[in-house]
């Protein structure tokens, strides 16, 4: 493989992993805000703040979509990255909207801290692998 060609790779590798970076960071802003109205479910927020949580969710969701696709691109110019797979579910939304109480509200707001640390780890993955690829102009 020319340096022409391998450096062309390393950038297009580079570029899916920021693009991919930057939608599990705003993933990662969406899931805060759905911790936030989950908080205000919890303390009797009712309704309202059970689907602007599932909005947010769903916000959070999408960012993950693609930032999959971007990473299935980056994987497969950079065979040698591990990350840990990142989903973020339905949450019990049914359950959380419509049975709105304080269990399935815990459940909720437990499911969006966990899928909150996960993608916390897949960024630091992600950031770590970026950081260690060839410089395109050295290659």
């Amino acid at each position: 493989m020319s340096n022409q060609v391998l450096s062309q790779a390393v950038r297009e590798a580079r570029s899916a992993g920021v693009r991919a970076l930057n939608n599990l960071r705003d993933a990662q802003r969406h899931l805060d805000r759905a911790r936030g109205w989950g908080i205000y479910d919890l303390l009797g927020g009712g309704m309202l703040a059970s689907v602007a949580k599932h909005s947010a969710i769903g916000d959070a969701q999408h960012c993950v979509e693609l930032a999959q696709d971007d990473l299935n691109r980056f994987w497969r110019d950079n065979a040698r990255v591990e990350m840990p797979y990142v989903q973020i579910g339905s949450l019990l939304s049914f359950s959380d909207v419509f049975l709105d109480g304080l269990l399935p509200d815990l459940l909720a707001q437990r499911k969006i801290n966990d899928a909150r640390n996960r993608l916390e780890k897949a960024c630091r993955r992600l950031e770590e692998v970026l950081a260690s690829l060839p410089d395109p102009s050295e290659v």
